[in-house]
């Protein structure tokens, strides 16, 4: 079994619970996950199986868009619910304009620093090991993107967003920066994963859905298949006679192709393209050397996934 699983995470669960869980429904061992989801939030997790779990480094790229509720008044030592409380708690609460004001300085390309109970690694420990121990991790601001920051209700103290951002973008750290800048306090009490890159919560099964459709024997009804995964990657297709070699990671040359997807630019290097044989079947990913003019393997998969 190769492909994409889109899971809606029940609230509670970590994601490694979600892949386990999975694994034992499935009798697969080669899943993974790409993008983790806190165990408060609930939502879009894409599930890698069998060979699909070497597109992590691609997925786990991809650009989010969460829902979710910020409540004022009280900052935590975790950035949300879970956590405890520190600081003083406060009574008065900002008005809509203020909030919305606040908000527009954390929208765009802004540095960020990591929860201090976070998986983040800091000499080679998790983050939230250390703050467990009642040390405080030395965290590094990370450069993130947000690209919308929209207030969808607010009812003090409790205010509904939607956030897009780039991959890496820690929700709880934006609700905790808000209520220090609001300087009364916030901490993160809800949140949604509704969409990951094309992907997006309209196409996630439940786990209990997952279970009962492999029982049933229907498979492809929550399983998106490895030649139809990275769908939105520009592509080349290649010669029968070019297969072998690649599968064995050889690089391609220009004559070995017989199209290229010319909606972008084939010298860009940054760019990783699809290899496709045959209509839709994908043999692997690879990068264009424009010094070489070859395409050099990537990622290779099998020949009889």
């Amino acid at each position: 079994m190769d492909g994409l699983i889109i899971v809606d995470k029940p609230v509670g669960w970590t994601s490694h619970d979600a892949v386990l869980r999975l694994r034992k429904i499935l009798g697969e061992k080669r899943l993974g996950h790409a993008g983790t989801l806190d165990p408060l939030a609930t939502g879009l997790l894409i599930i890698t199986v069998g060979q699909a779990t070497r597109l992590f480094p691609f997925l786990s790229r991809l650009d989010k868009t969460y829902t979710g509720q910020i409540t004022l008044g009280q900052a935590t030592d975790s950035y949300d619910l879970l956590g405890k409380p520190v600081g003083e708690k406060c009574q008065e609460f900002p008005d809509l304009e203020k909030i919305e004001k606040t908000v527009d300085t954390l929208t765009g390309e802004i540095e960020q620093l990591p929860p201090p109970f976070s998986a983040k690694k800091v000499n080679g420990q998790r983050a939230f090991e250390l703050a467990r121990k009642g040390q405080k991790p030395e965290l590094k601001p990370v450069k993130v993107n947000v690209y919308n920051f929209l207030i969808l209700d607010y009812r003090p103290p409790v205010l509904t967003f939607q956030i897009e951002c780039s991959s890496g973008t820690y929700i709880r750290s934006l609700a905790h920066e808000l209520g220090q800048k609001l300087g009364c306090g916030a901490h993160l009490s809800g949140l949604r994963r509704i969409m990951a890159g094309p992907y997006s919560e309209a196409e996630a099964y439940s786990l209990e859905q997952i279970e009962q459709l492999y029982r049933d024997q229907l498979i492809s009804q929550f399983l998106i298949p490895l030649d139809y995964t990275l769908s939105w990657q520009p592509a080349i297709w290649i010669e029968t006679s070019s297969q072998a070699s690649f599968l064995h990671g050889q690089p391609l040359r220009l004559d070995n192709l017989v199209k290229v997807d010319l909606s972008r630019n084939i010298q860009d290097s940054s760019l990783i393209f699809r290899v496709l044989i045959e209509g839709h079947h994908l043999l692997g990913l690879a990068r264009f050397n424009p010094e070489e003019k070859l395409f050099e393997p990537q990622v290779v998969f099998s020949s009889h996934h």
